[in-house]
């Protein structure tokens, strides 16, 4: 049966992308096809005549298969804004995110969705990241990048998700903050908060190589 998993965040610029690329290549190494879909992105740029986001070409990269950009990032925004003002001449349709999220579960065994922004980031006018996760019924697994202000925003974050109609299966620690202190009694804060397991913890790291990143993810 094909699976899959949503990666939200306690924010935007958390780490989903590296958390991501980790996931993947974990599947990999578990001997499953693996495919990546980040659906919603902004601040994107012209390439080849097509606006492509970093995130997503990264999660193209990275996948078992050659996969068409168009169906890992059909809503593609050049302002670096939230969703729902980047898109409002183009706003996201859950069901067309869900039609080609059914199409690549036809390809992998795995697919991993990234989110935008936070649990409560805006898509349109009436629709948040929380209703595209409901609406693909994946489980959740939450990203929390370790910084000063992070319990608090892991707890609200997982508040909120427990509150909605999918379940949260773990959430992984991104350390983007080199000079942190107490990182250590940050993380065991946060854990002692969250009732599901933590999944790994991303060191501080200048690069994304999916081989370092994999090493730290302990499912």
């Amino acid at each position: 049966m094909n699976k899959g998993y949503f990666i939200t965040g306690t924010d935007t610029n958390v780490g989903k992308t590296s958390a991501t690329i980790a996931l993947m290549h974990y599947f990999q190494q578990q001997g499953k096809t693996v495919v990546g879909m980040k659906p919603v992105a902004a601040g994107c740029y012209v390439k080849n005549g097509q606006l492509k986001n970093e995130d997503a070409l990264l999660i193209q990269e990275n996948a078992s298969l050659q996969i068409d950009y168009e169906l890992i990032n059909p809503y593609a925004y050049q302002l670096p804004i939230s969703p729902h003002l980047a898109g409002i001449n183009n706003p996201v349709v859950l069901a067309n995110v869900v039609e080609k999220f059914a199409t690549l579960k036809e390809l992998a065994e795995v697919v991993l969705i990234e989110g935008a922004g936070g649990w409560h980031c805006p898509l349109n006018k009436h629709e948040d990241i929380s209703d595209l996760a409901e609406a693909l019924a994946l489980p959740v697994i939450l990203v929390v990048a370790i910084r000063l202000g992070c319990i608090n925003h892991a707890k609200l974050s997982y508040v909120a998700i427990q509150n909605s109609n999918v379940s949260c299966v773990g959430w992984i620690a991104v350390c983007l903050d080199s000079h942190m202190l107490y990182r250590d009694e940050t993380l065991e804060s946060i854990r002692t908060n969250l009732s599901v397991p933590l999944l790994g913890v991303i060191p501080y790291s200048a690069n994304m190589d999916p081989k370092f990143l994999v090493k730290h993810v302990n499912w």
